[in-house]
């Protein structure tokens, strides 16, 4: 892997990762921490206090606040503005619409980078840019746009042009441009991100198991939520530490600036086959897919019946409190499982500029789970 920035440790790089609490934020934190050739001060940034499975030591400081809020940041931010050279932002608030959505989101990102630049000095370089395969489809997750988009042929590209809707991703990397070329950027369109968090908005896996955790619990049959398309077809995944690996690659390599970088995990998979593997992992029974059974079940409707049967599930493995409606997303859940395109995504690029991080998504899945079970998040 690429590496350009060697600094001993007497003169590290400072990294800035907002929304450190999230699946992406806490394989940042590992990562940068673990780094082979380069050495890092980590702040972590986060709007809620660290959850008691995120071991502080990750981080040489932890700042609370909401970055929506320019005053709160400007004063939390301030006293560390001088030294930070990277932001990896891998922060998001989600709102009814994706108007909002927009001006939120970068309200957030221009008060934290509004206090950075205007340090005196600012040391601050690189910002590494979160964002996702929404890019290449529109806004999915916003109600008032159902039935009206259309999205880029698969596989995704990172050369295809923006969509005619509103986007806060389009938002996010047009800010990120602005600040060029005091800054470089760089942009990392993951697709379902694997990974381990009790605070992350999309957490595909962690909706998954709690879905089988209540199967288990009460006997029911772990059927599959979408159509016999996605069960039969074409699908990607981004295990959360290639995300990591990519977006420091990025922030050191010189190559690799202003640009935007597809990542997952290199390999695709039907749903019908990684069923097979959430059924050994959940230790639940394998159910063919069937099509009457399919027409007439709704996960999102069955699922609001059962907060009360995973606060027993918490109680009975003395797991970390939690709440099922905080922890799972099983409306976005539903959309991507009823696809009727294959989501798949070009690595080509990416490997072309010299990343070549990958992950076997069965073995990840399998890992992530176990690493759950670690964190006492799931059973």
């Amino acid at each position: 892997m690429e590496q350009n920035q060697n600094l001993n440790s007497s003169n590290p790089s400072v990294a800035l990762i907002v929304g450190v609490t999230g699946m992406a934020g806490f394989s940042l934190a590992q990562a940068l921490n673990s780094h082979h050739s380069h050495t890092w001060k980590i702040h972590g940034v986060a709007r809620r206090p660290l959850p008691t499975w995120f071991p502080p030591s990750l981080l040489h400081n932890f700042i609370n606040f909401d970055a929506l809020n320019s005053t709160d940041t400007l004063a939390k931010l301030s006293p560390i503005s001088h030294e930070v050279t990277h932001v990896f932002w891998v922060a998001f608030q989600l709102y009814d619409t994706e108007e909002l959505n927009v001006a939120k989101n970068s309200a957030m990102l221009r008060n934290v980078l509004d206090v950075l630049t205007k340090a005196s000095p600012s040391h601050l370089r690189h910002v590494t840019l979160q964002t996702g395969t929404k890019h290449y489809m529109g806004p999915i997750f916003d109600p008032s746009l159902a039935g009206k988009l259309v999205h880029h042929e698969p596989p995704f590209m990172e050369d295809s042009s923006c969509l005619p809707y509103p986007n806060f991703y389009y938002a996010l990397e047009d800010l990120g441009a602005s600040y060029s070329p005091a800054l470089t950027f760089s942009v990392h369109r993951s697709s379902i991100i694997v990974g381990a968090s009790s605070r992350s908005v999309y957490n595909a896996l962690l909706s998954l198991a709690v879905y089988a955790a209540i199967c288990k619990h009460q006997k029911l049959p772990f059927h599959y939520p979408g159509t016999r398309y996605t069960w039969e077809h074409f699908c990607d995944m981004t295990d959360a530490s290639v995300l990591a690996q990519q977006q420091i690659w990025a922030a050191l390599s010189d190559k690799a600036k202003n640009q935007a970088f597809n990542c997952t995990n290199g390999d695709v998979f039907t749903w019908k086959s990684l069923w097979k593997v959430l059924c050994e992992v959940f230790e639940v029974q394998f159910v063919e897919f069937d099509d009457e059974i399919a027409k007439g079940f709704d996960l999102v409707e069955m699922m609001k019946e059962k907060g009360g049967v995973w606060d027993e599930i918490v109680e009975k493995h003395g797991l970390f409190k939690t709440k099922l409606e905080e922890i799972t997303c099983f409306d976005a859940l539903k959309i991507v499982m009823n696809f009727d395109f294959q989501h798949v995504c070009s690595m080509n690029k990416s490997r072309e500029f010299g990343f070549h991080g990958f992950a076997d998504t069965f073995k990840s899945i399998r890992m992530w789970v176990e690493r759950l079970r670690d964190m006492k998040i799931i059973p």
